[in-house]
């Protein structure tokens, strides 16, 4: 059965008035079942952007790109599955070797499990966000052998950073967003529906004026019925937030939220009560600390967690999500070295109040 939160909790949280002035340190937290790296000896200098998902047999497959530096030819998609509470050895997924012999990098894993269907990879390659293309991959059993990349056609990306949702009618609902267009904002979202399991898409715009701000990388929660809620990155130094009525047909002007962004990647999920989660870095500045909010309707956010908080050191681009078994499973770059793997037993999450953007938690 999965878990429920307490009442205690939610009253806290549809109430917003609990302040405290101290709290057990992340590493002792209640809520963390289990906190680690994936792997302690990496096979590159650097990694970033992980990905996560729940396989069809129960394991998880995490996947990162990795390399020399960000953006070197020589980065790849490595990945790593975990069987028996223990990850196995990281192996390269993909590369960016062309037909031609040239060798571009690889970008933004996503790893995504339909209700039906095999399992997913998306990631892009190119040299660099702006000039960059979709592929996708698929897989039939649970990630130990997958098909040929196939290129997504533009305009189409895939989902660019976070996990798509599957919508009650088996759509499938991917955030996604354009860089370095020649229009203002320079940055723009958009999103990408397939009603075929990834095998065909429509492009769903976004309105964006010139005013509004420069924004990527959605993640989209589900708040019930046909309406849905998409938060993520901007330049403004606050996340954007964007709805819809209609199960992501079309979206509301995008508005800033009184949570801040330091211009880097966020990840959010609809837990199975309803419950929304949201990881990202509480800061306008710098990429520490890492925290976890929480969320009833969406709007009033509630401090929860604090993952990780070394001063001017990189915690960044999580990803998280909810497996069958009720718990909550984040991965995220740790330093540009590492990737850490946490544990969450989400009934033991307590919320306290963001009061005037002032994380409450001690770090």
């Amino acid at each position: 059965m999965t878990p429920r939160l307490s009442s205690t909790i939610i009253a806290s949280l549809v109430l917003g008035l609990v302040m405290v002035t101290t709290s057990l340190p992340a590493t002792s937290n209640p809520a963390i079942i289990h906190s680690e790296f994936i792997f302690e000896n990496s096979p590159t200098l650097s990694c970033h952007a992980t990905t996560i998902t729940e396989c069809r047999d129960g394991s998880l497959l995490a996947a990162w790109f990795g390399g020399t530096a960000e953006g070197k030819p020589d980065v790849g998609i490595w990945s790593s599955h975990y069987t028996n509470s223990a990850w196995s050895s990281p192996s390269e997924l993909a590369n960016g070797i062309q037909t031609d012999g040239t060798r571009h990098p690889c970008w933004n894993p996503v790893l995504f499990q339909p209700r039906e269907g095999p399992l997913l990879l998306f990631y892009k390659v190119g040299p660099s966000p702006s000039s960059w293309w979709g592929l996708l991959r698929t897989s039939a059993d649970s990630g130990s052998d997958w098909s040929e990349a196939k290129t997504i056609p533009s305009p189409f990306q895939g989902p660019i950073k976070n996990k798509p949702v599957q919508l009650s009618d088996g759509v499938i609902l991917s955030g996604s967003s354009l860089e370095g267009i020649n229009s203002a904002p320079s940055w723009q979202i958009h999103f990408e529906r397939s009603m075929d399991n990834g095998k065909s898409w429509e492009f769903v715009k976004v309105t964006q004026p010139e005013t509004s701000p420069a924004s990527i990388q959605p993640s989209i929660l589900l708040l019930g019925g046909d309406r849905l809620l998409s938060l993520g990155r901007t330049r403004s130094g606050k996340l954007f937030s964007t709805t819809s009525e209609d199960s992501g047909l079309s979206w509301s002007p995008l508005t800033l939220i009184d949570l801040p962004n330091p211009n880097s990647g966020t990840d959010a999920v609809t837990l199975k009560d309803g419950t929304h989660l949201l990881v990202y870095n509480h800061t306008s500045k710098g990429r520490s600390p890492l925290n976890l909010a929480m969320s009833k309707d969406g709007k009033t956010w509630a401090a929860a967690l604090v993952l990780e908080d070394e001063p001017k050191a990189e915690f960044s681009y999580p990803a998280i999500i909810q497996t069958s078994d009720g718990l909550v499973h984040v991965t995220y770059t740790w330093k540009r070295k590492l990737v850490k793997h946490v544990i969450l037993d989400p009934t033991k999450l307590e919320p306290r109040a963001i009061v005037d953007g002032n994380w409450p938690i001690a770090r």
